[in-house]
């Protein structure tokens, strides 16, 4: 499976599946409590953020989940962490005949996360940029106590805002570096991602968090980008000016956030490199996945709550990562 066309500019195919699931069923699909299941990968950043926001949120018994190994082929994504290989509640071996049970025809990427409706077996959406917020506003019901507000209204215009650049030159940026076709298309997403990632450093230079004095929506979609970016975009994308831990201000915020309960217990850098330094074939033929890097800095102290700010906002941190959805040991700092 090709990942880079010669002689083009990286161009993400963006057609998603933008049904959605609503407290008054508008689309045909209605919240209800343990009527679905959102599958991930934990490798996958997009994913990533559903995983962060269902549990800071309190989703878990709401909206059970689904993980996916973290390699796939040219068929999708594989059960391949359960037993005989199956999803063990929606009964399949890939996610794409989900995809196919929706739509028999179906010809857009076989993407995560994607939350099914278990009667159907069918995918409802796959609209990643969607589903976080709609965790928020459309499944309130079911928040746990003290959920923190992570798309308030009074700052959604803003978040919206740092959402779309952060979006457009880092969460995609990397990508456009990583599977450019051409050198002058490489040097420009270079080029755009470190100019994004110094006007980042002088932003977060004074305040602990994107927007606000705490925790939204725009931090969760910026981390599951930094959280990745030494193990595999600084090489592997070829994102090296600098590595981020030797960028301070943002190697300082991404440490804050991933001490944070919510955030570094849902992150499996196993997962992580295997997937890019095994799936991406054409960037990495050897197949070899790096041994480094030295995990244990993200323990370091940040020094971030000096300038204020409260995580939760009027809300509690999220408990103990419940056993069946723990981190496997050794994938992570945080993991026994």
């Amino acid at each position: 499976m090709s990942y880079v066309q010669r002689g083009a500019a990286y161009a993400r195919d963006s057609r998603y599946i933008t049904t959605r699931i609503t407290a008054d069923g508008r689309d045909g699909f209605v919240v209800e409590p343990g009527r679905y299941r959102l599958v991930v990968s934990r490798a996958c950043p997009w994913a990533g953020r559903a995983v962060i926001v269902r549990r800071l949120l309190g989703l878990e018994k709401a909206l059970p989940m689904a993980v996916a190994g973290p390699t796939h082929d040219g068929r999708s994504w594989r059960f391949d962490l359960d037993p005989g290989g199956r999803d063990p509640v929606l009964g399949i071996e890939r996610l794409q005949e989900a995809y196919l049970a929706r739509d028999p025809g179906y010809d857009r990427g076989i993407t995560v996360p994607a939350i099914v409706d278990v009667p159907t077996g069918k995918v409802v959406t796959n609209d990643f940029a969607q589903i976080t917020i709609d965790m928020s506003l459309e499944w309130a019901a079911y928040h746990r106590e003290g959920a923190p507000a992570l798309y308030p209204p009074a700052l959604r215009a803003e978040i919206d805002a740092v959402n779309e650049a952060v979006y457009e030159e880092v969460n995609n940026g990397v990508y456009r570096a990583g599977f450019a076709g051409t050198q002058e298309a490489y040097s420009s997403a270079y080029e755009r991602l470190f100019a994004h990632l110094d006007r980042l450093t002088e932003r977060l230079s004074a305040s602990r968090y994107l927007v606000g004095d705490t925790i939204t929506e725009a931090d969760v979609r910026l981390f599951t980008t930094l959280v990745r970016f030494d193990a595999v975009y600084h090489g592997h994308f070829k994102c090296n000016r600098q590595k981020l831990a030797e960028m301070p201000v943002l190697w300082a915020y991404a440490r804050d956030l991933f001490q944070t309960p919510g955030f570094g217990d849902t992150v499996d850098f196993d997962h992580i490199k295997r997937h890019y330094y095994l799936v991406h074939e054409d960037i990495n033929p050897s197949g070899i996945v790096p041994c480094g890097p030295d995990l244990s800095g993200w323990l370091d102290p940040h020094g971030r709550a000096a300038l204020g700010g409260r995580p939760f906002g009027d809300g509690t941190p999220p408990g103990p990562v419940a056993p069946e959805e723990a981190v496997p040991s050794g994938s992570s700092p945080l993991s026994p």
